[in-house]
């Protein structure tokens, strides 16, 4: 009796069993650090009734060790530093193998940081049990949970265990923020190199449309495109149902209404506010469709001289290293189309830039740029004019 119970645990599962359920818990614990540490606390996109936030607070406390003001802090310096000298855990500052196979080591080292906790920390809790709990005892967490995963599954409680050890640093330390700054696909040219690693966020509660975050780090929603799907959201839509969450923000692609035809003051309120959206609209639709057709008419001897300069036009400039220049200088002095088109893309984004400017003078700035685009005599870029005029915010 005692050896059986020993051996197999109060469940006394098969096999399938143990797996499904490590699958369960490990799952939840991503669903607690996407939902509460990331989305709730780090970037304040939803509310959580008090007790969802304490359940995933504890689950934490019990399968990470992680506390959330440390947690907060250390991602909320990612963003202010992101990809460059301060980045707790940037591929271009350490190196992609030592994010992927030593994130949990770079986490340590910055959230044992006072002055990035002191900074970066605030509006997190500060109650009894964090403060005598969460974050004086973590150590206590985990060992609780091996005692609990013992009592459960038995002998196999002890690699369930290993496993829930290995997950957040392996997924979130690792992939994300590793990987998800390293390779994948881009649908917005930020100023950083993050990527969606997948368009279906499942295995990482939706974190792996890193980019779509990174785009818009206050939205509740990751996903951005038709066909992408965040499970994370889904999650969140289900509490709200529930009572139980309440969305702050989501941020919604602008609409165009193509019965409007004039640059008016909506317009510019509209592309503003979304110029992000404006900026991947114009790489799709005026970008990508003249390189087309320049590489199409051009000899094929000489194509590889324009071929780089479909992803380096819209990359944001202080990604573009030195090399990345020279190529786009040269291939842009190949094609008087492409440098036009160029030429219009830096002067929306110091439209985007100017801070100092009144509405009106960034209203008729807005209206001199779609006047000389339809000017131009390139068609996607007349087309493109005539669709900015059309930008309305979502109600």
């Amino acid at each position: 009796m005692i050896t059986d119970f020993a051996r197999n645990g109060l469940l006394d599962l098969p096999w399938w069993g143990v797996l499904l359920a490590t699958l369960l818990m490990t799952h939840f614990t991503i669903v607690a650090v996407t939902l509460y540490l990331h989305r709730h606390q780090a970037h304040r996109a939803l509310s959580l009734h008090p007790a969802v936030a304490h359940v995933f607070r504890a689950w934490l406390w019990l399968t990470t060790g992680m506390s959330t003001k440390g947690w907060t802090a250390v991602h909320r310096k990612h963003h202010a530093f992101v990809e460059q000298t301060g980045d707790p855990h940037s591929p271009q500052v350490f190196g992609i193998k030592k994010v992927f196979f030593e994130g949990a080591e770079l986490y340590r080292e910055a959230v044992n940081d006072p002055a990035t906790l002191a900074k970066y920390g605030h509006g997190t809790p500060e109650d009894w049990l964090e403060q005598h709990l969460y974050s004086r005892l973590t150590i206590h967490g985990v060992a609780l949970m091996l005692l609990v995963d013992l009592v459960l599954f038995g002998v196999l409680g002890l690699t369930v265990w290993a496993v829930q050890m290995i997950w957040i640093p392996l997924f979130a330390a690792g992939v994300i923020n590793g990987l998800g700054h390293w390779r994948g696909y881009r649908n917005f040219e930020t100023q950083d190199g993050s990527t969606n690693l997948l368009p279906w966020g499942l295995l990482i509660g939706g974190e792996e449309l890193h980019n779509n975050h990174h785009a818009f780090a206050t939205s509740a929603r990751f996903s951005m495109r038709p066909w992408e799907f965040d499970i994370g959201w889904a999650y969140i839509r289900g509490l709200e149902l529930l009572g139980l969450a309440s969305v702050k923000r989501v941020v919604r692609a602008p609409m165009v209404d193509a019965g409007k035809s004039s640059v008016d003051l909506e317009t510019l309120r509209a592309v503003v506010a979304s110029h992000v959206h404006v900026l991947a609209d114009y790489a799709r639709r005026v970008v990508y469709r003249v390189h087309q057709d320049e590489v199409a008419g051009t000899p094929r001897a000489n194509r590889h001289e324009l071929k780089s300069l479909k992803r380096l036009i819209p990359r944001a400039d202080q990604r573009l290293g030195e090399r990345e220049r020279a190529y786009l200088r040269d291939g842009l002095s190949k094609s008087r189309a492409l440098a036009t088109v160029y030429e219009f893309q830096q002067r929306l984004l110091m439209l985007f830039s100017e801070r100092q400017a009144s509405q009106e003078r960034l209203l008729q700035s807005l209206q001199d740029w779609c006047e000389a685009a339809e000017a131009t005599g390139i068609a996607a870029l007349e087309e493109f004019a005539r669709r900015l005029a059309g930008y309305r915010l979502v109600a």
